[in-house]
């Protein structure tokens, strides 16, 4: 086989037109069409100033290309064999020596457009090693120097072991860095000695403090804590020394949805106060309004109290953050009166404040559930507290189940000022609900195919009673691509924005954002919101709990190979005029890409004035169809709204099918090959035998691809939501009884 010929065929291998299709679909329907999504990144972080390999897995990212992060201080390029040929999912990456501690977002561009994201950690100090194999006993621990991580992965029914030195009276930290870094991992930490008895036992996920009793060898051991173990389970495990004042803070980890809420944009860059211990009820501290504090829930069952005067009809908004922080904390607070009776001091309860309701209805249980896999809500607090009577009142804060926990990273922050009407946006692509009324919850990338519609529901917290419209869009988007917001409405918490990709739309990629604007005190307010995905993707949440977090990128790209099996628009005028109270047919163009399940798609309206439109179904043996919106069941005021039209429809998909005919060119080209390697052969000169060799090896693997990839091109059932371009209706004033 000649060298060029060994090349092109690599460079294929590498572009996608090979994958193994074992595992990636399964008997039946699969759910929703294939997207790319990035799982692991192994090792899962690195050092800042170091260059070092990566290896990469995921779904559908075999033809993976450029992978690249979210800070500019990291980069990536392939790693190259012995013929200077990429390595497919193998790179090389570079920390820049000024890249600051934290977790960034990192993905790949893949012939179906941007990967989902994985999270990847940057560290600072510590030396980075990686686990070696066999460390699942006492006898084979691996030696982990004091003040590195290792970047390891459980076995499944296993506890890895690792040894460490530490000297008498050192202040040794272990922490075991996972769900912070998307890992499935929930880790147990054990702190033991040389013969394997448990000195420190962590089973929540916190880190230990190890008082070193006495120079030595001690060992850390992790383990999930129902052993669960794969490439799935990693975790980053830092044993390093801490000097014995100093405080300790966790590794940087990915932020929870209910985060996004948090901080207020008011808050500003001044120093908050320091609770002053103690601060309990036998002593408190006083503090005067506006106030902005920070403490630690530690020692256990530890109850801050802060002592202030109020004037009567003054409303104050107590805001407290300490989950949306990335603690395991529910802050509640209690606000006291102090009265003077005739026994001296009285504290008579005013109200107590607790959690941040989220705006939606969501999951009753963490397996099957009947709302959004979502919770836009947090354990924090963020109420009004109303003075009905001047005086002096006292706020007791406390962590609602902190009587067990004595955690000193546990921290909070509380702010208490005079209203500052703002709202926070958070954003999460639909998904789809099943025929079980279950719903699965996929790590959805805004990979577009042409002519897409991709639906995204948008959630509100609205802040200090801000109540007003709130206009959506996404800004940002590669060419060919445009956003339609529909406005949440006053006093409302949901809206929906729409991401909509030309048929033609150029093959691109770009970072986006999601922006809501509204009017606040006369003054336009633009505020960028945030975007959520699953950490993992579950087809169905009756076999896995769904595990969302905010990501920090938006890509947004365009495959510019693939077009949408189906795509619905309305034909004609830009916008629809319909009179309140009556109904209007809008023609629909129906673009048929694939063939289906059945001739009928059931659509319903998104919209959130007219979410009540009647369901109608559209034909697809027929380009044209109808589409009715009908406002004699649906009361609306007059104006302008946007909407879409959304349903679920079977596709037969198939993967990739442009492989198969370059795969067929390939075998070709290698059979010609291997015919010229046998002619020389029989010609006698034995040391083209090796030539014969090679090339008949390349036939047989070329074969095997191409056997695979027909197999993958086949028409499989593929059901997915099918959502309309928007829609423009105009709502006409009804006619006065008068003037009929």
């Amino acid at each position: 086989m000649s060298r060029d010929f060994g090349r092109w065929i690599h460079s294929t291998l590498l572009c996608g037109f090979i994958t193994c299709i074992a595992g990636t679909y399964c008997l039946g329907q699969s759910v929703c069409l294939p997207a790319p999504r990035l799982l692991t990144v192994k090792p899962y972080g690195g050092k800042v100033g170091t260059t070092f390999d990566v290896v990469i897995a995921g779904e559908h990212i075999d033809d993976a290309e450029e992978l690249r992060f979210s800070h500019p201080g990291i980069t990536a390029q392939y790693k190259l064999d012995a013929d200077g040929l990429p390595i497919a999912n193998q790179y090389s990456i570079t920390i820049a020596a000024d890249c600051p501690l934290g977790v960034y977002e990192a993905f790949v561009m893949t012939r179906l457009g941007a990967s989902a994201t994985r999270a990847f950690s940057v560290g600072t100090t510590l030396d980075e090693v990686t686990q070696t194999a066999g460390n699942t006993s006492l006898e084979k621990a691996m030696p982990l120097p004091l003040n590195s991580i290792c970047n390891g992965a459980t076995s499944t029914q296993a506890v890895d072991f690792y040894s460490f030195e530490a000297k008498a009276n050192q202040r040794v930290i272990v922490d075991c860095g996972a769900q912070g870094i998307d890992s499935k991992l929930n880790p147990v930490v054990i702190v033991s000695d040389t013969s394997g008895n448990d000195l420190l036992v962590e089973r929540r996920g916190g880190l230990i403090e190890f008082a070193v009793p006495q120079d030595g060898t001690y060992v850390a051991k992790v383990h999930d804590l129902t052993f669960n173990g794969g490439p799935y389970y990693f975790y980053r495990l830092a044993v390093y020394e801490v000097p014995q004042d100093a405080v300790v803070s966790r590794m940087p980890g990915i932020r929870e949805v209910s985060s996004f809420s948090w901080p207020p944009p008011a808050l500003g860059d001044a120093e908050p106060v320091a609770e002053v211990e103690p601060n309990s009820k036998g002593s408190v501290q006083k503090v005067s309004l506006p106030c902005d504090i920070v403490g630690r829930f530690y020692p256990a069952a530890d109850v801050d109290v802060f002592e202030f005067t109020a004037e009567k009809d003054e409303t104050w908004w107590v805001e407290v953050a300490s989950e949306r922080l990335g603690n395991p904390t529910d802050p509640t607070i209690v606000v006291q009166q102090v009265k003077q009776g005739e026994n001296g001091e009285e504290l008579v309860d005013v109200a107590e404040l607790t959690d941040i309701a989220s705006p939606i209805k969501v999951s009753s249980n963490g397996y099957s559930y009947d709302g959004p896999p979502y919770n836009a809500g947090s354990a924090d607090i963020l109420a009004a507290l109303t003075i009905k009577e001047s005086g002096t009142y006292r706020v007791q804060l406390s962590d609602l189940f902190g009587g067990t926990r004595s955690v000193p990273t546990n921290t909070y922050r509380m702010v208490i000022r005079k209203a500052q009407p703002d709202f926070a946006l958070v954003g999460w692509a639909q998904h789809m609900t099943l025929r079980n009324g279950d719903r699965n919850a996929l790590s959805k990338p805004i990979a577009l195919r042409g002519g897409t519609t991709m639906p995204f529901e948008v959630i509100v917290i609205r802040r200090d009673g801000f109540n007003d419209p709130i206009h959506l869009t996404m800004e940002g988007l590669p060419e060919g691509v445009t956003s339609t917001g529909f406005t949440i409405p006053a006093g409302k918490a949901t809206g929906i924005l729409l991401v909509t990709s030309e048929a033609d739309a150029p093959r691109g990629m770009s970072m986006a954002n999601l922006v809501g604007r509204a009017e606040i005190d006369g003054k336009e307010v633009i505020r960028n919101g945030h975007m959520a995905s699953m950490s993992w993707p579950v087809p169905d949440a009756w076999s896995a709990i769904p595990r969302p977090r905010l990501v920090g990128v938006v890509p947004v790209s365009v495959c510019g190979e693939e077009q949408a099996p189906l795509t619905v628009s309305a034909e004609g005028q830009a916008v629809w005029e319909v009179k309140q109270g009556q109904r209007i047919e809008i023609p629909l163009k129906i673009e048929k890409r694939s063939e289906f399940q059945g001739n009928k798609v059931s659509l319903k309206t998104y919209s959130p004035e007219l979410s009540g439109n009647p369901g109608f179904d559209i034909s697809l043996d027929d380009e044209k169809n109808v589409g009715v919106v009908d406002l004699t069941k649906i009361k609306v005021a007059a104006g302008d709204y946007e909407i879409a039209f959304y349903g679920s429809a079977v596709a037969k998909y198939r993967d990739n099918p442009n492989a198969v005919t370059i795969l067929e060119q390939a075998l070709k080209q290698a059979q010609e090959e291997a015919e010229a390697a046998a002619k020389e052969v029989a010609e006698a000169e034995e040391s083209t035998e090796d030539r014969k060799k090679r090339a008949d090896a390349a036939v047989a693997e070329v074969q095997k691809q191409l056997n695979a990839a027909v197999a993958r091109a086949k028409p499989k059932d593929i059901v997915d939501i099918v959502v309309s371009s928007p829609i423009t209706i105009r709502v006409q004033p009804s006619e006065p009884e008068s003037e009929k």
